[in-house]
């Protein structure tokens, strides 16, 4: 059975989508603002929570620290004390509480779209359409919206927009430098990799603050609109506030944490679609919460390399080294030797018996966030496409997380359908 069917019907855009068949179509434009080389670019931001308060001040940084020509024009939130304190905080002159008032807006020229996860594609397909370019959080996607996930992918590419995926991680030069090091053949072919992410406490999920434990939909709180194409549920302060614990608007490790650790292994490799995935978890430690707090998952690409993607939050396991709080340092295996990170140098190992000696690189740039928004900015201005987390790899890495949520889900394997673009459980 075809994962399409268990998706919700969200819209006739989504209905669409479903028949645009293949994975990409041709390009149009719609209109959109040229920006000069001496404009300001006008950045709005979609959601004003925790995570785009992170956003707001690295666009704050970027204009008042490096005299970078960008300012935060409106801020969107269907929460009014937080879009409120959002504009106060920006010092935006517009706000609004429904993010297609602020894609009208013409002064903004990129969105940063930080809201719930089964909101996000939908959310910056109305951007493309827009003719906004856009930040968008990771997940790229919920785990139940392959279809948006691809109509988004698509819509972009035909629309000429430029996405930057959350996924800070590949502002490290680290993964650039080993990507060039495997085409090069320095690890010959490649067989194997591992990587994934380890924490202790759910404090994403439990821990998410509530602002207003009375509160209570009505002309400050659109809960119709939280809702957009979950399931129809009565009001709820804890789903509202601590949506991360729900399965009806997230995913746990899956698709929250191994982003960041799957999203350059892809890239390493060069890979695109799976062939088939198969998972294991649950909900190992905290069980006042739907989503696993563990997930461990096997990759198979038909370039005939798996690649492993193991985490618990249960366990922070120091003896892994990582990279970036939690996150584990990945290992790319070729016939020839290993590719890993050690320090703040990429170290090859030589297999059994291959004619080649251990080398070390040094890496030529640490992970940065406001790098990673500097880029996208500089892409949009310039309408170059070489941003570092472009829409492309981010479909492909998200295709992979939602075949595991829905392997283990099912408990069965997820096999994805090359011609139809889709995936079948």
């Amino acid at each position: 059975m075809s994962t399409r069917r268990e998706f919700l019907a969200v819209t006739a855009a989504g209905a669409a989508a479903a028949a645009l068949g293949g994975c990409a179509q041709e390009q149009i434009r719609p209109h959109a603002r040229v920006i000069g080389a001496n404009d300001r670019i006008g950045v709005g931001f979609i959601g004003c929570g925790g995570r785009a308060g992170s956003h707001m001040g690295m666009v704050k940084h970027l204009k008042e620290q490096q005299n970078y020509p960008v300012d935060v024009v409106a801020v969107c939130d269907i929460y009014r004390p937080r879009m409120e304190k959002a504009r106060g905080r920006t010092g935006a002159e517009k706000g609004y509480m429904d993010h297609r008032e602020l894609l009208a807006d013409p002064r903004v020229d990129v969105v940063c779209i930080a809201t719930p996860d089964h909101h996000h594609a939908q959310q910056a397909i109305d951007a493309v359409r827009a003719g906004k370019d856009a930040y968008v959080e990771k997940p790229l996607t919920h785990w139940r919206q392959f279809a948006l996930a691809r109509q988004l992918a698509d819509e972009a590419k035909k629309a000429g927009r430029i996405i930057q995926v959350g996924s800070q991680g590949m502002s490290d030069g680290a993964w650039r430098q080993m990507r060039r090091l495997i085409k090069d053949g320095l690890i010959g072919q490649p067989i194997h990799a591992d990587c994934g992410y380890f924490r202790v406490g759910d404090w994403g999920e439990r821990g998410m603050p509530i602002d207003d434990k009375n509160v209570q939909p009505g002309p400050d709180l659109n809960w119709e609109a939280f809702l957009g194409d979950s399931p129809r549920r009565p009001f709820d302060v804890s789903r509202f506030f601590r949506w991360r614990m729900y399965e009806d608007y997230a995913g746990g490790p899956v698709t929250d944490l191994f982003p960041h650790s799957l999203t350059p292994v892809v890239s390493m490799l060069g890979v695109t679609f799976p062939s088939i995935v198969v998972a294991t978890g649950g909900m190992f430690r905290y069980t006042e919460r739907e989503v696993p707090d563990t997930f461990n998952m096997l990759i198979d690409y038909p370039q005939k390399v798996t690649v492993a993607v193991l985490g618990t939050q249960g366990n922070n396991d120091p003896t892994v080294p990582g990279r970036g709080a939690g996150q584990r340092v990945p290992t790319i295996r070729g016939w020839d030797g290993s590719l890993t990170v050690s320090g703040k140098e990429i170290v090859f190992a030589p297999a059994e018996g291959a004619k080649k000696e251990r080398k070390t690189f040094p890496i030529e740039q640490g992970e940065n966030n406001i790098d990673h928004w500097k880029n996208l900015l500089d892409c949009v201005r310039s309408r170059s496409s070489d941003v570092n987390a472009p829409i492309d790899l981010g479909f492909h890495v998200q295709t992979a997380l939602i075949m595991g949520y829905l392997a283990l889900k099912r408990g069965k394997v997820a096999k994805f359908d090359a011609a139809a673009c889709d995936i079948v459980v």
